[in-house]
């Protein structure tokens, strides 16, 4: 290994060059893990099907995304050597690869575990040949009623050029010859997304929609004859490029770059392996892309559509349904009362979120003592009943603040609605710091007592403000009538809202003026209390590690013999268990019936275990690109309670995936006599929960 001195503190050992490994290709590994859920037999078959959906999102996001921002980089000029040391060129090659890799991987899946486990359950899915007579008969009669009034085929020639293909839409290529000339032309019809990916065409047996539409095209080219057709779809480029200096309203910045969004250019094109070269070249020309772009796979394309199939009704194939638990804040109990008395801490989705989150937001638009409600939104859903309480709250008068982050990913036009919906109701809408995306998850009521005084209450989350989320995501928040953190989550509002120069909170660390720095100091603190003799452990639960300062601060730590465990759901560019550079380092990751969301940061600091909880991953945009919040925790028993869930989660007798120093994930999944503990399922039985028949 080679030597970079960079910033080293005094008495610490030099850190080498390749000490991280690549963000890109980790990315794809955390996908892998999600292909390996779906390729797992002991888990409920629909649930495997919906894991294979995933895998295909999230594929088309990081292609749209990912891939895309870094092939824009590379044709300006300003890509430049990544953190791992490869090359932007090296990088997007090792992606393709990789990428190419597991697309065929999850296509045999697809092909030859999950549909003939799904037959012996008697969900089929059928292409059009294997269909029964009446089955046809049956799908002849939707095309003609259903399908075709929305379909519209476009030829190319000389008088229609080809036609632009939106991303992530399925097409069909077909060649159709003159009969009276014997001349070929090329046409494209779009398989409409308004219609189901797979068709019902009896119960429990389905097709794909381009099947049907593909027996059909005679009725689209009457006259012609169909020499050929074949699927194909693409990927373009989705980021989005906002000048926040520019003049106009961001609002409308946003609407505008939302519609140039549909034509970015192609960064992905997927099809059918029995496509004729002729029509491929055709289509690479055409589509301006090279050949490490093309993608060719087992049809049908776009298995992200089988996410219809993991939501048929079938109990019996999926994990056994259950109810949150209310115990955090019972119905009968005074929720003000209640947080005026002690700090709550909620674990969801094993606590509720309707009834802690979601009830402190509506309790306090009723409250006729309730003065103000504060609150940032970065996400939230369609019929939203934190947006309809603010609402409310602003009609009978009360002074309504709402931070929303319009430039939340792929939610930018709901998030636009939303402000409207708010402004129109008389909320004070604001939209954050120029160049700063809000990302932190707060709300604050201000409420006066019955005695005339003022008082505070607050949440401080992990996660959005998101109903139907926090039934699927794994996130913790913390309610609190404390008067520092109501100091400092007011301060941090007077921030956003009007430009304070504040830096400086009691229990609160602040993307991006403290939060990376109050980390590293106490990453520093550990070493300084393991050389003195005294109890001294880091340990991290975060989506994504790839902060280089953080990361070395880290190394430091075990260089100097501070065990590290690290619990992450996804990107981790720390190398763990490197001789002499991070031998006293573990990583971890889980994956499973939720998504592990939350971010806490806990240090055991010579005995007197110090825990943070947050809204901020260890990320360059999350550490300089956002305003994030952690709150400190001071509750003895939810300090504890953090601790031991990491611990639990680092246990040698837990189900999860362990990171080796070269950027392989290994699943320890089983023991030789007993299968490992499910931390989810355990949560599931052992918490304040109850389970409820299927």
């Amino acid at each position: 290994m080679s030597v970079n001195p960079g910033q080293i503190p005094h008495g610490a050992e030099a850190l080498p060059d390749d000490r991280f490994l690549d963000r890109e290709e980790s990315w794809l590994r955390f996908n892998q893990r999600v292909l390996e859920l779906a390729e797992d037999p002991r888990l409920p078959l629909l649930e495997r099907v919906r894991f294979l959906s995933i895998f295909a999102s999230n594929l088309d996001e990081f292609f749209m995304v990912r891939v895309a921002g870094l092939t824009r980089r590379m044709a300006t000029g300003l890509a430049v050597q990544s953190a791992s040391g490869r090359q932007p060129r090296e990088v997007l090659e090792r992606t393709a690869g990789v990428a190419r890799e597991l697309m065929l991987r999850h296509a045999t899946t697809f092909r030859d575990d999950l549909l003939p486990a799904l037959a012996k359950e008697g969900i089929e899915l059928l292409r059009w040949d294997d269909l029964a007579d009446t089955e046809q008969e049956r799908m002849r009669r939707l095309f003609r009623d259903r399908i075709y009034p929305v379909l519209t085929p476009l030829v190319v020639d000389s008088a229609h050029p080809f036609p632009y293909i939106s991303g992530l839409s399925l097409n069909l290529a077909v060649i159709v010859r003159d009969p009276g000339n014997d001349a070929t032309m090329f046409a494209r019809v779009k398989v409409p997304p308004v219609l189901p990916r797979f068709i019902e065409a009896s119960p429990n047996r389905f097709t794909p929609l381009e099947d049907v539409i593909a027996q059909h095209l005679g009725q689209l080219f009457v006259g012609m004859e169909i020499v050929e057709h074949h699927a194909f779809r693409v990927t373009r480029n989705q980021d989005l490029e906002i000048d926040d200096d520019i003049s106009e309203g961001l609002l409308q910045a946003l609407e505008r770059e939302l519609l140039r969004r549909r034509f970015g250019p192609v960064v992905r094109l997927e099809v059918e392996d029995s496509i004729s070269e002729g029509v491929l070249d055709l289509l690479t020309t055409e589509l301006a892309i090279d050949e490490r772009q093309i993608y060719r796979l087992d049809g049908p394309l776009d298995l992200a559509g089988m996410s219809a199939i993991a939501d048929l009704d079938r109990p019996e194939l999926k994990y056994p349904p259950f109810v949150p638990s209310k115990e955090a804040l019972p119905a009968d109990a005074d929720l003000f009362a209640a947080v005026r008395e002690r700090d709550v801490l909620v674990h969801h989705p094993y606590d509720s979120f309707t009834t802690t989150v979601q009830r402190l937001i509506e309790e306090a638009a009723d409250d006729p003592r309730v003065l103000a409600i504060k609150q940032t939104l970065y996400r939230t859903s369609g019929d939203s009943p934190i947006v309809d309480a603010l609402v409310g709250a602003a009609a009978a008068g009360k002074q309504v603040v709402v931070v929303v982050e319009l430039k939340a990913r792929f939610d930018e036009r709901a998030n636009i609605a939303w402000a409207r919906k708010l402004e129109k109701a008389g909320c004070h809408v604001v939209y954050g710091f120029v160049g700063l995306k809000t990302h932190c998850k707060l709300a604050l009521v201000v409420r006066q007592e019955a005695d005339g005084a003022l008082r505070r209450y607050c949440h401080i989350g992990t996660g959005n403000y998101h109903p139907k989320t926090a039934r699927l995501y794994e996130d913790f928040g913390l309610l609190t009538a404390d008067p520092a953190v109501g100091e400092d989550v007011s301060a941090l509002f007077n921030h956003l809202t009007g430009y304070s120069r504040q830096n400086s909170y009691k229990r609160l660390l602040v993307a991006p003026q403290s939060l990376r720095p109050g980390l590293v100091q106490r990453i520093e603190r550990e070493i300084e209390h393991h050389e003195a003799g005294r109890p001294a452990h880091v340990r991290f639960k975060c989506n994504s590690v790839v902060d280089e300062v953080v990361i070395d601060a880290l190394y430091r730590a075990a260089q100097a013999g501070v065990p590290v465990d690290v619990w992450v759901r996804g990107i981790c560019a720390l190398r763990p268990g490197v001789q002499g550079l991070s031998e006293t380092i573990r990583v971890r990751s889980v994956l499973g019936r939720f998504l592990e969301h939350s971010r806490v940061f806990a240090f055991e600091n010579g005995g007197d275990p110090e825990v943070w909880l947050g809204s901020a991953d260890l990320m360059h945009r999350n550490l300089d690109r956002r305003v994030e919040a952690l709150v400190k925790v001071t509750d003895r028993g939810h300090r504890h309670e953090l601790v031991d869930l990491i611990s639990l989660a680092m246990d040698d007798g837990t189900d999860a995936w362990w990171l080796d120093g070269d950027g392989t994930w290994t699943r320890r999944s089983a023991m030789t006599d007993a299968p490992l503990l499910d931390i989810q399922t355990h949560l599931v039985r052992s918490r304040r929960w109850r389970t409820v028949d299927a």
